[in-house]
């Protein structure tokens, strides 16, 4: 991290004030607070505030079936809600021993890598906001609606999409979904060259941002960073490249890594891996070609919910939809913990359950909770200014900061 040497420690000579950044400034992008001591426009020191929206989801899930806390992920990173989604299905399916088909496993990387690049749009849309320029989010936003439009057609949801099911998905894609997906793989790598063009060589742009808190992967690595701003900082750690999930391990993809962890390396590291996202759709969609185009879920009817027309009709689907949705179903007593690459890092789920109907304790690592942690001590002698752009370069979401 990089401190000014003027600020090791406070002057007691000097008079400093006081500034609340936060908790409901709309240059926070959530609500949490940091307290700053300022000796003019330079940060002397400051103390993070976190908590006020935490809604105890760890503990609500304690008491709910497992299929009941998707919609609980949902509300972490809602900017990429369906990777929290599938995240925690693959966490159940490792505790019961699901394997699902190839199929499924294509049609969630592509769901995953959609969420990803709508994710990376708002982080990098907002910190050109941040520095002066308004025109690329408002002109990338179209294609974040275009993703959102795809997740309507496939789960009915645009936000909090509640999407996908233990063993794969509720449904399969429809024809329309398959011709949205291949129309915003086709159109986007254009308008993301825009953007590019738009910033990454704009002088203003690039003095804003180039060298302003920059990080070494040895403090990157002690502050338990992933994600971005981990690769950002020199360090190649990627899940699905170090621990593939979803067959992953079958694609080929880069895994783009910056060189000093500052704000711009942050924003090269997030465009590219938009056209890494890109590459992945594509191959997975040449992929389920080949497959059987009627599989969307694993042969696991314990938990996998009938048809509504059978459940109306057919005593025996009417039983397996009350067993599953009260929890009714026997599960092992085991410990699991399953990680996959969310937008903003390495965001896991540890699970412990006894046998019965809910998880006996349940435990979300969120990347935002463990990227945030460093924010105030590298933010000591930074200029205001730039302390904002810090914090918009980290993407700190609020939902995931607090659960």
């Amino acid at each position: 991290m990089q401190n000014h040497p003027a600020y090791t420690d406070n002057d007691p000579q000097t008079e400093y004030s006081t500034l609340n950044l936060g908790p409901t400034h709309p240059a926070t992008h959530g609500v949490f607070q940091n307290v700053l001591q300022l000796d003019g426009e330079r940060i002397v020191s400051g103390v993070s505030t976190i908590g006020y929206i935490h809604r105890a989801f760890e503990k609500i899930a304690e008491h709910r079936p497992f299929y009941q806390i998707t919609p609980l992920t949902d509300r972490l990173n809602y900017c990429s809600s369906p990777i929290n989604n599938m995240g925690w299905h693959m966490t159940v399916e490792k505790l019961l021993g699901i394997a699902t088909p190839k199929r499924v496993d294509y049609m969630r990387i592509i769901i995953m890598e959609l969420a990803r690049i709508a994710d990376h749009i708002v982080c990098n849309g907002v910190l050109g906001v941040d520095t002066g320029a308004f025109t690329g989010f408002l002109y990338m936003m179209e294609y974040r609606e275009e993703i959102y439009e795809i997740y309507e057609e496939i789960c009915g949801s645009r936000l909090t999409t509640n999407i996908g099911r233990i063993g794969g998905f509720e449904r399969n894609f429809n024809d329309i979904a398959f011709a949205k997906i291949r129309k915003f793989i086709t159109k986007f790598p254009a308008v993301l060259k825009e953007f590019e063009a738009l910033f990454n060589r704009n002088r203003i742009f690039v003095d804003r941002t180039r060298g302003v808190a920059a990080v070494t992967a040895e403090d990157a690595l002690s502050y338990s960073w992933s994600g971005p701003l981990l690769r950002a900082a020199g360090v190649d750690y990627d899940v699905r490249a170090m621990e593939p999930y979803s067959s992953y391990e079958e694609f080929d993809f880069e895994v783009p890594v910056g060189e000093n962890g500052d704000v711009y390396n942050r924003f090269l590291v997030r465009n590219e891996e938009m056209w890494q996202s890109l590459r992945l759709i594509e191959q997975a969609l040449n992929k389920i070609e080949k497959e059987p185009s009627d599989i969307f879920h694993a042969d696991v009817p314990a938990f996998y919910l009938p048809p509504k027309e059978e459940v109306y009709n057919n005593m025996e689907a009417l039983i397996y939809h009350f067993k599953i949705v009260m929890g009714e179903v026997h599960t092992p007593t085991a410990e699991v913990y399953h990680a996959v690459e969310g937008a903003n890092g390495e965001l896991g789920f540890y699970l412990l359950n006894d046998g019965g109907r809910s998880p006996y304790r349940l435990h979300f690592r969120r990347p935002s909770f463990i990227n945030y942690q460093m924010y105030a001590p590298m933010s000591r002698g930074m200029l205001l200014s730039d302390a904002i752009i810090n914090m918009s370069s980290l993407n700190v979401i609020a939902g995931e900061l607090d659960a």
